[in-house]
């Protein structure tokens, strides 16, 4: 048996597309009126959340980075600075991990601390690596620097988490289950995955 089904192909599929897409539509309009990076963590991060809760398999949180990465290099050739986003998608996936899927879903108050921890860690991370590697030295002191600019991906993440963190505490307030299994009898029945 595979370790990704296909519903968890779809998922990340789904997941993977809708960042890709929007942040290679809606980021760049947002930093060319307002000069701020938030828009791009907060899709990302809110986003990264929602397949965390939904999926709940190490690795996934990674291959959706590296597919939206894909995506937004094919509709934003010159976005290079995409891939300290492809990076924090790994540091998510990992933290994640490590912190324990039921553990950090179990209530709306665990969800809410543990998503926004890790989104608000990530997205200082993708920060502070676009910053290193990928922005010029004269634009970058207007930021106040490497700190400043992973500081404003902060705030990005803080948002991103926030909603993503919002989004499932709703989800799972209304009954919504993320995974299907198959009892003796034939029947669904809706539960989670007990990873």
């Amino acid at each position: 048996m595979p370790y990704f089904n296909s519903r968890d192909i779809t998922a990340i599929s789904i997941c993977a597309s809708l960042w890709g897409v929007l942040n290679s539509i809606l980021a760049p309009a947002f930093f060319r009126m307002f000069n701020l990076p938030f828009l791009c963590d907060l899709i990302g991060f809110s986003v990264l959340t929602l397949a965390a809760w939904w999926i709940r398999k190490f690795g996934a949180i990674t291959v959706i980075g590296i597919v939206a990465t894909a995506v937004n290099f094919i509709l934003v050739p010159g976005g290079v600075h995409f891939l300290g986003f492809t990076a924090a998608s790994g540091f998510f996936d990992l933290t994640t991990r490590l912190a324990g899927y039921d553990n950090s879903f179990r209530k709306a108050a665990y969800t809410g601390v543990s998503m926004m921890t890790v989104s608000i860690s990530s997205a200082a991370l993708a920060g502070y690596l676009i910053g290193t590697f990928f922005m010029a030295g004269p634009s970058l002191i207007k930021w106040g620097g490497v700190l400043g600019w992973a500081g404003l991906h902060t705030i990005g993440g803080i948002i991103g988490g926030a909603i993503g963190a919002l989004l499932v505490t709703s989800l799972d307030s209304r009954g919504i289950m993320v995974k299907q299994t198959v009892h003796r009898g034939g029947k669904p029945n809706s539960m989670r995955d007990p990873q």
